[in-house]
């Protein structure tokens, strides 16, 4: 064997031993990017929530109650975890929403990034 073949075995282990110690990193990185839209998707889930209960408190008879609109509007992972209140005003109503954004990182417990909160108004007769 020449002294460049050795050279280049033994290299390649190393880049070997590189890549084993980089692969935890990218897995981490990827679970944050993934936890970043959860925690999007669950914002967005709250402003759904809180438009639909908000619309149907609006109606002068709506066919089901504006908290069980607001739940059946959003994703059954959530439903859990949310919250509605509602805020009357003279000729309107607002429905606040809250979520607790889920935790899909190893070792993190459920609602350490908080809640997301969104509002709705929609006028009334």
């Amino acid at each position: 064997m020449t002294r460049t073949t050795r050279r280049t075995r033994r290299e390649r282990g190393q880049v070997a031993i590189e890549y084993l110690g980089f692969v935890p990193l990218l897995l981490l990185v990827g679970l944050f990017a993934i936890q970043l839209g959860v925690a999007g998707y669950a914002i967005n889930q709250a402003g759904t929530a809180a438009r639909v209960a908000a619309r149907t408190a609006s109606h002068d008879r709506p066919e089901r109650t504006p908290e069980d609109a607001g739940q059946a509007a959003i994703s059954d992972w959530l439903r859990n975890d949310t919250d509605l209140t509602p805020s009357w005003g003279p000729g309107q109503v607002t429905y606040k929403a809250r979520i607790k954004i889920p935790s899909i990182v190893p070792g993190l417990d459920d609602g350490w990034l908080g809640t997301a909160e969104r509002s709705s108004t929609m006028p009334r007769d």
